[in-house]
């Protein structure tokens, strides 16, 4: 209780609608969803108490580089989390037209609730991996972007799931703006990318 409160008070404070700072939100909400889950808190708390381990003194030929490791965290960590975005974000638009034709024929209705949870399965997994290894120092802002990306893509996903148990229109508009901006987004994070690489 103590933690969400914090929480709410500094979103209040840093939102950008109140003349806050976007990155700091974005900052923020990365930090609530670790720390709201038991078990990713406690985690924390466990890597935050523990002594710093002895300094190991590695040969140069075998000690990982900070630009080595960063190479890795993009190959192992964000390259099957952007493949899986591809498949929730391209497929959309297609499937919309698909709909479109006719919202209340069931067999299109349903066609397009196994689409949303075909890609609500890969947001999840997504999740997992971008939770799961911690972006190596000099690449903070674009683990920012690249959790921005997500959280669009799984509100987008919400606001879609809410248009098909009521036909409201502005769910399905919403969502499909915030899928939009989550792949002009995830293009942004390619070049990015293409940049780190270098």
């Amino acid at each position: 209780a103590e933690i969400k409160a914090a929480y709410r008070a500094l979103v209040k404070q840093h939102h950008p609608d109140a003349g806050g700072d976007h990155r700091r939100i974005l900052e923020l909400n990365a930090a609530w969803e670790v720390l709201r889950h038991a078990d990713r808190r406690s985690r924390h708390d466990r890597l935050a108490s523990a002594p710093p381990a002895p300094a190991k003194v590695a040969p140069p030929s075998t000690a990982p580089s900070t630009e080595q490791a960063l190479r890795d965290w993009l190959q192992q960590v964000y390259a099957p989390i952007d493949r899986q975005l591809a498949q929730v974000i391209n497929p959309f638009p297609a499937q919309l037209k698909a709909l479109s034709a006719d919202p209340y024929d069931d067999a299109l209705m349903d066609a397009f609730c196994a689409f949303l949870e075909v890609s609500q399965g890969r947001l999840a997994k997504v999740q997992a991996s971008y939770h799961a290894r911690a972006c190596p120092a000099g690449a903070g802002n674009f683990s920012l972007d690249l959790y921005h990306c997500l959280s669009l893509v799984a509100d987008a996903l919400t606001d879609l799931e809410r248009y098909t148990m009521g036909y409201v229109d502005s769910y399905l508009r919403d969502g499909g703006e915030l899928l939009r901006k989550a792949k002009a987004l995830r293009s942004q994070l390619q070049a990015d990318c293409r940049q780190l690489r270098r």
